[in-house]
């Protein structure tokens, strides 16, 4: 237990890292060399101390454990006598004061790093908090949103089954027709919880990007919203200049088809639906819009949220929960690095907008 104890310690507090080196060493040399300006075309020696602190402020927040920023410290205090207490470049550690300086330099590193820790791990127990929540959201309208149509299913079989003999060719076609829209619902359904899984692990939320032609992802959503909605007409707005965006295309995809989708079953009176791509900068822009009845505004502003529901006066079920498609598309779209917005056209009819950076983020 002692053993991993100390394991533990030393990997939490002392282990070594080449992306904190880097920045140890960066903040440094920054400043060493502006002191040495100072002391060079300034004069005076005596404030050079007071830099070197605010050095090892800066590491021990920057940096992760005790490790640097005490490293940080000793360095400080060997520079300034180094450098900056006469004789210059050579050591003189008879200076009066001068335990008292490494003494501070190092109640500042320690003091640092264990606010920097408990702020990391404060920082962790909200992410967690955040991720329970959303599940929770997630599972509570899943388990509403699965029952209903599970329950039609089982009805219309049912009555398939007890009542064959008496039903008319045009009653079982649409008993039959019910059956395969709702197992379309719960087969959308899955496909929406699937997205969520390969970007909300326990691991990490990362996700795997490669070079793709916006164009041809919008080609491919339209193909397969089309297998549902053969009859409801898109139109597509795209430039002539082609537009690579780092992506993982079958996530995008999702979102550009639960953006179609929404439209078709929500839009009400919308004879026409419109997706159109832009470059603005670093950013592509997509743009769903229709000339529907537009968003409810007591909704608009929960509109990603999970589990928001709306009530389709032709369809009262409820089964069309826009709340849980629109909740995956948004963290799709930020976990990419973009933004997502919905709104009312002044015109008439829901617009939503995303953003995706065309250059990848390097950190």
């Amino acid at each position: 237990m002692k053993t991993d104890n100390h394991r533990l310690f030393f990997r939490k507090y002392l282990s070594f890292s080449w992306h904190d080196t880097l920045i140890t060493l960066l903040i440094m040399s920054v400043t060493t060399v502006f002191c040495l300006y100072l002391r060079i075309f300034h004069g005076g020696d005596s404030y050079m101390s007071g830099f070197y602190i605010l050095s090892v402020f800066l590491i021990a927040r920057s940096t992760s454990g005790y490790l640097y920023s005490v490293f940080s410290s000793f360095l400080s205090v060997i520079l300034v006598n180094y450098l900056f207490t006469y004789p210059y470049f050579s050591f003189n550690f008879t200076l009066p004061g001068y335990p008292l300086m490494i003494m501070c330099m190092l109640i500042v590193a320690v003091i640092t790093g264990m606010m920097t820790s408990q702020l990391m791990k404060q920082n962790d127990l909200r992410i967690k908090a955040e991720k329970e929540k959303t599940r929770g959201n997630l599972l509570r309208a899943v388990s509403h949103d699965l029952r209903t149509p599970l329950t039609s299913i089982l009805g219309a079989s049912s009555t398939l089954m007890e009542n064959d003999a008496s039903l008319d060719p045009a009653e079982r076609r649409l008993l039959l027709a019910g059956i395969k829209d709702d197992a379309q619902w719960l087969i959308r359904m899955v496909e929406n919880l699937l997205s969520v899984t390969r970007i909300d692990g326990t691991s990490s939320t990362r996700i795997t990007k490669t070079e793709e032609p916006a164009e041809e992802v919008i080609d491919e959503s339209l193909q397969k919203f089309h297998k549902r909605f053969p009859d409801t007409e898109v139109q597509v707005s795209i430039p002539d200049e082609l537009i690579m965006i780092p992506m993982d295309p079958l996530l995008i995809e999702q979102v550009i088809i639960n953006l179609l989708e929404n439209a078709a079953l929500h839009a009400g009176s919308a004879v026409h639906i419109h997706i159109k791509l832009e470059s603005q900068q670093d950013f592509a822009l997509f743009t769903v819009s229709d000339d529907g009845r537009g968003i409810d505004p007591r909704i608009l502003p929960h509109i990603f949220e999970s589990g928001i529901h709306t009530i389709d006066a032709e369809r009262s079920d409820q089964r069309r929960n826009m709340g849980i498609g629109l909740s995956v598309c948004d963290t799709i779209i930020r976990a990419h690095g973009g933004q997502m917005h919905a709104a009312n056209a002044d015109e008439g009819g829901a617009v939503f907008t995303f953003t995706l950076p065309i250059e990848e983020a390097h950190v």
